[in-house]
């Protein structure tokens, strides 16, 4: 993907989540079925950092363990939100390509239904590189993305279609998923060994992969 696209769509899908973020957090009131099972990496006074934090919901799956939290999104209204449902906890507004945190500071970091979001292989693989600047040595990442080959057939089928002629600037696995038929939000349809091939590239070692739902985590250990 052209990189100057590939900014422009980061730029647009930050936009799009200031103007959708309160019919968002409406439907992100709770963490994913599931998903609670994503804390048992976690042991007391770990310094956590929540990466693409949205409302903070994330919050719920952390409440029986006494952690160091610090939450992080691009959307500044989402941020906004975090901030008065939780206000005696660390929210910024931060781009996760350019973490305002030191190397070695956090011992996790969970991305939860973000990197998908981000356009080009280039920009995903920088995503993960500053992931894995801000981890320990050892420190943990713990990742989810969307399984869209659950469902989405048609636009899948739509996006790859228009590639194949010619008449998109998305790569492959791309696609445009409606919010409430008007915003397009970027996806990049993951499988479970494009992920695993991804997190490889960029130096983690694979700890655990699996489903959740109609979600794939992975978990990955800076070494």
């Amino acid at each position: 993907m052209d990189q100057n696209y590939a900014q422009y769509l980061i730029k647009k899908g930050i936009e799009n989540y200031n103007l959708i973020a309160e019919d968002f957090s409406r439907t992100r009131q709770y963490a994913w079925l599931g998903f609670q099972s994503l804390a048992k990496y976690l042991k007391p006074n770990d310094n956590v950092l929540d990466l693409g934090c949205g409302n903070g919901r994330l919050l719920q799956i952390f409440q029986e363990i006494d952690i160091n939290y610090t939450g992080v999104d691009n959307s500044e209204k989402l941020i906004e939100i975090a901030k008065k449902t939780h206000s005696n906890t660390t929210f910024l507004v931060a781009d996760a390509l350019h973490l305002p945190f030191p190397s070695d500071f956090f011992d996790k970091v969970y991305s939860v239904a973000v990197l998908h979001h981000i356009p080009s292989e280039e920009l995903r693989l920088k995503f993960l590189a500053e992931a894995k600047r801000v981890l320990q040595p050892q420190g943990l990442l713990i990742l989810t993305v969307w399984d869209l080959r659950q469902g989405r057939r048609l636009i899948r089928l739509k996006f790859f279609l228009k590639k194949v002629i010619g008449f998109s600037k998305l790569d492959f696995g791309d696609v445009f998923v409606p919010w409430a038929g008007k915003y397009q939000r970027y996806v990049h349809c993951f499988t479970k060994r494009e992920l695993i091939s991804v997190a490889r590239k960029a130096g983690f070692q694979q700890k655990e992969v699996g489903g959740l739902g109609n979600n794939i985590y992975i978990v990955l250990t800076k070494t």
